[in-house]
C-alpha cells in the first residue's frame, strides 16, 4: 500500500512518510492510493472476532508493507484496551460508546495508534520529533496524553482561549514534560491555520522534524474505521441482522470519513447522518452544491466547532468528488443549541441516558432522520462528565446523582500559555522548543 495526496495524485508515498510529513508536498492530505476490500470470509465472520482481531484484519492491508504482523498485533492490542460498547437506548435505536479510554473520548482510539506507530518508526532517530496539534477539545486531551512522556517527541497542542471546557483544559494543559499546551486568542479554525502554515512552511521543515496528530494525518483516521466495523459486530451477536443507519457528531469529519472509508472496505451499513453543530458547511453543500465555508460559531458541542472542515476533500474523494453520489450514502442537518439542550433534558428524563452535548446531536440527528423500522447507531464521542457545566445547568444534580465528581475540573489550570493567532509568534515559539 502506498498513499497520494488529494492535491496531485501522481506521486506515490509510504506509509512513514505519511505519518511523519502530515499533509502532503503540496499542501492537500494524502488519501490511500486505492481502497482493499476485505475478503468474504472476514466480512461474514467479523462478529466473531474480539476488538483487537477485528482491528489486525482491518488495518493490515494499509501497514503490512512498513509493519510486521507481531509489531501490528502489539499496537492494536495496547490502542484497543479498553471496551467499545453498543448500548440499547430504545426500540431500535444504540449508542455506540467510544468514552471508555483513558480521556474519555473517542480521540482516544486515534491517539493511541498513532502515538505507537510514531514511536515505531522514530526508533533510532538522533533528532527529536515535533508533533504539531490543533484541537477544538478532546483532540487536545488524547494527544497528550497518549505522546506524554514517548521517547524522542515533543508535543505542542493549540486549543481556542476560552472555548473548551475546563475539564478539556485540565487534559490538555496537565501532562507537561514532553506536551507543551498553548492557548490561541480565537477559534479552532485559527489553530488549525497555524499548524498547517507550519507544514507549508518550507524553510521551518527543513529545520524541524516535525508531524500532526490532528485527524489530517492518516494515522490518526485509519484505527477509528474499527470501532464501526464493531458496532456492527455487536449489533449482530444482539440478533439484528439490518444494516445500521450511523448518525456521527461531525467537526473536521475526520470520524465520519472513517466510517465510510470502512464501508468501501465491506462493512455493511445502509446509509450515514452526519450531525452538525450551527457550523454547517456541509448541510449547505448537499443542498446547494456550492462548498462555502464561513467563520466558526461557537456552540454548546465545542469540538464541533469548525467552519471549514479539512476532512471534507477525503469524505468527497471517496465518492469521486460526485455529489450525487455521496447524497445516495450521507444526509447531514445542523443542531442548534437549544435542540441539544433540549434532547439531553429529554433523553435524560424519558429513557434514562445522559449524553454529552454532541452525543445528544448525533441522537437527535437519527431521531430526525431514521425510519421507524431500521436499526439506528448513534455515536456518542464524549463523556457526559466533561461537559459538566452545562448538564449541571440543564439537570441539576445529575452528575453527584450518577457518581460523578467535577471538583478537579472546577479548579482550572494554572500557568495557561496564551498567544495571538499570528503564525511568525508561532513559527519563533516552536523554533524555540525545538
Amino acid at each position: 500500500m502506498k498513499y497520494i495526496s488529494l492535491g496531485s495524485k501522481g506521486q506515490r508515498f509510504s506509509l512513514k512518510e505519511v505519518l511523519f510529513k502530515g499533509l502532503a508536498p503540496d499542501g492537500s492530505l494524502f488519501m490511500p492510493e486505492f481502497i482493499p476490500t476485505l475478503d468474504e470470509g472476514f466480512i461474514r465472520d467479523f462478529h466473531t472476532m474480539e476488538l483487537s482481531e477485528i482491528a489486525f484484519h482491518v488495518l493490515k492491508p494499509f501497514v503490512a508493507e512498513d509493519v510486521s504482523d507481531d509489531v501490528l498485533n502489539r499496537i492494536v492490542k495496547d490502542t484497543f484496551s479498553f471496551e467499545i460498547p453498543l448500548k440499547r437506548v430504545e426500540d431500535g435505536v444504540y449508542a455506540l460508546e467510544l468514552y471508555h479510554g483513558p480521556t474519555q473520548a473517542f480521540k482516544d482510539v486515534g491517539a493511541r495508534f498513532l502515538s505507537r506507530l510514531l514511536g515505531f518508526f522514530n526508533q533510532g532517530e538522533s533528532r527529536k520529533l515535533m508533533v504539531l496539534t490543533a484541537t477544538s477539545g478532546d483532540t487536545g486531551g488524547a494527544v497528550a496524553h497518549g505522546f506524554h512522556r514517548v521517547k524522542g517527541i515533543e508535543v505542542v497542542v493549540l486549543y481556542p482561549h476560552g472555548k473548551v471546557s475546563p475539564y478539556q483544559e485540565y487534559q490538555i494543559t496537565g501532562p507537561g514534560d514532553n506536551v507543551h499546551a498553548i492557548a490561541v486568542n480565537g477559534s479552532f479554525d485559527d489553530c488549525q491555520r497555524l499548524v498547517k502554515d507550519a507544514f507549508n512552511d518550507e524553510a521551518l521543515r527543513q529545520k524541524i522534524y516535525m508531524t500532526s496528530a490532528n485527524s489530517i494525518n492518516m494515522g490518526r483516521l485509519l484505527p477509528q474505521m474499527v470501532y464501526y466495523f464493531y458496532a456492527a459486530a455487536q449489533l449482530r451477536k444482539a440478533g439484528i441482522q439490518d444494516l445500521p443507519v450511523f448518525a456521527v457528531p461531525s467537526g473536521n469529519f475526520g470520524n465520519i470519513t472513517a466510517a465510510m472509508l470502512a464501508t468501501k472496505m465491506g462493512l455493511p451499513v445502509k446509509r450515514f447522518i452526519a450531525a452538525t453543530n450551527a457550523n454547517d458547511v456541509v448541510p449547505r453543500f448537499l443542498q446547494s452544491g456550492e462548498y462555502d465555508p464561513q467563520a466558526t460559531i461557537v456552540t454548546l458541542a465545542n469540538a464541533m466547532d469548525v467552519g471549514d472542515p479539512s476532512n471534507f476533500s477525503r469524505m468527497y474523494d471517496l465518492y469521486n468528488n460526485h455529489l450525487d453520489t455521496l447524497k445516495n450514502s450521507l444526509i447531514s442537518i445542523s443542531v442548534s443549541d437549544a435542540q441539544i439542550q433540549e434532547t439531553i433534558k429529554k433523553v435524560y428524563n424519558g429513557l434514562d441516558y445522559l449524553m454529552d452535548p454532541h452525543t445528544a446531536s448525533a441522537y437527535f440527528a437519527l431521531n430526525q432522520l431514521k425510519d421507524e423500522d431500521e436499526a439506528g447507531i448513534f455515536v456518542s464521542t464524549a463523556h457526559p462528565f466533561k461537559f459538566g457545566e452545562i448538564l449541571e445547568d440543564l439537570l441539576p444534580g445529575v452528575l453527584e446523582k450518577s457518581g460523578y465528581s467535577i471538583e478537579f475540573e472546577l479548579s482550572g489550570a494554572a500557568g495557561i500559555d496564551i498567544m495571538n493567532p499570528d503564525y511568525s509568534d508561532f513559527k519563533s515559539r516552536i523554533e524555540k522548543m525545538a
